[in-house]
């Protein structure tokens, strides 16, 4: 099934290569990330007063994104990353400590993106079928895949932090939950709420196939991911 513009789920869902480029260069937000983070450096390192400081953090998380998205978060050493920013072992530990710290800061500056960018579907599709918003839902998030390419990487390690990751989970689902209550016709809170479980882990299993590069059969697993979808929201939508 495709969308009404003919574009493929499998090109919404697709996830560049991290090998692209060989010299590391921070991405267009890198300095929103520099900015959002200072305030999670600084509780346990040096939070950046100056310009050069701030700077050097975002190079600092933009080599994190790069080595999180290439090897994983377990394989990922604090070295590696230090060198893909060209700076010293020692000026990363003096931002971010631990490896945890680090990829805690990028997370929350992930789920921060991420909940802007709900609110920001929420105001555009107001109104629409829940098909409709399902199809949305899913191309926005394959443009915020392309711009955040280390989320599935960190949304699947373990936490230390077990509350602020329950209280994310718990905030995306009701801003799902309040898209289709917002449709036309509007789901029941109830149904709403069950809905958006349903399709944060659809979404989920979307990332997991489309991350399988060597995976000869994706693009057709993953739309009838999307139409499976489809049709029960089609039910939902009828009551």
């Amino acid at each position: 099934m495709l969308y009404e513009d003919k574009l493929t789920f499998r090109r919404y869902m697709s996830i560049p290569s991290q090998n692209a480029s060989k010299k590391m260069r921070p991405p267009k937000s890198a300095g929103k990330q520099a900015a959002a983070t200072e305030t999670a450096a600084g509780s346990v390192g040096k939070a950046p007063q100056r310009r050069r400081g701030k700077e050097r953090v975002a190079n600092l998380l933009a080599a994190a994104v790069e080595v999180f998205a290439e090897k994983g978060f377990d394989a990922a050493t604090m070295t590696e990353i230090a060198a893909k920013a060209g700076a010293s072992i020692g000026s990363l530990y003096q931002f971010f400590p631990t490896k945890d710290v680090l990829a805690a800061a990028l997370h929350q500056v992930n789920g921060e993106a991420l909940s802007a960018m709900l609110d920001d579907l929420a105001r555009e599709t107001a109104g629409l079928s829940p098909v409709r918003v399902a199809d949305r839902l899913f191309a926005s998030l394959s443009q915020f895949l392309a711009g955040h390419p280390a989320f599935v990487v960190l949304i699947d390690r373990r936490d230390p932090d077990h509350a602020a990751k329950a209280a994310r989970r718990r905030k995306l689902r009701q801003q799902v939950a309040e898209l289709l209550q917002r449709t036309t016709p509007p789901l029941a809170p109830g149904r709403a709420e069950a809905m958006a479980v349903i399709i944060l882990h659809v979404m989920k299993a979307a990332m997991t196939i489309t991350s399988e590069n060597d995976l000869v059969n994706g693009p057709a697993a993953l739309d009838e991911l999307r139409a499976m979808l489809r049709s029960h929201l089609e039910q939902a939508a009828k009551g």
